[in-house]
């Protein structure tokens, strides 16, 4: 008897460790962020997607710029949450020596992601779609929102997979810092 209870307790603080695990895992980012820079810069495969108006585009066309790729979608409730959130950190830092590319894997194409954009009130950020979704098999994304902090060389330095606060204070410290190891004097 004393057996059966001592197991009952086990299976009670397991299944109690695995609710805790899933609502941290799914917890809303409070001010901060978790990105994992890797120990050196990885390969990125080269992405092809459209622009707003249909034009095909590469990731290699922002080599010379550190970017911050976000792999997303309009029906991702995570990724609603923390766009507006990438549009501010674009327009507080995107310019010649930074870019937020907020690649969506929408397969309707861009129509859903400009009225998306519009609903939101996101205007710094410009729309790139990847109908195909090829880009989450590509860059090897567990899901969606994906993101990855690029060099200026095209390596990927860093990632997290879910939702971050990306505009605040920490996020912006580390963009900056990448941003300047790199600037040519």
């Amino acid at each position: 008897m004393r057996a059966a209870w001592a197991f009952a307790g086990l299976s009670v603080l397991a299944l109690g460790g695995v609710v805790l695990y899933l609502s941290l895992g799914n917890a809303k980012p409070q001010g901060g962020l978790v990105l994992s820079i890797h120990a050196a810069p990885r390969p990125v495969s080269e992405l092809a997607f459209e622009d707003g108006a249909g034009r095909s585009r590469s990731l290699s066309q922002w080599r010379g710029k550190v970017v911050l790729l976000n792999v997303w979608a309009t029906w991702c409730a995570p990724c609603r949450e923390e766009m507006p959130a990438l549009d501010r950190l674009q327009r507080k830092l995107g310019g010649g020596e930074f870019e937020v590319l907020a690649l969506s894997i929408d397969a309707a194409g861009a129509a859903p992601v400009k009225r998306f954009y519009e609903e939101l009130g996101i205007r710094s950020l410009a729309v790139y779609v990847d109908p195909s979704m090829r880009a989450t098999t590509t860059l090897g994304a567990l899901g969606v929102p994906t993101t990855l902090l690029i060099d200026r060389q095209g390596r990927e330095i860093g990632r997290r997979t879910g939702p971050a606060e990306w505009d605040g204070p920490q996020a912006v410290r580390i963009f900056e810092y990448y941003v300047s190891r790199g600037k040519r004097p």
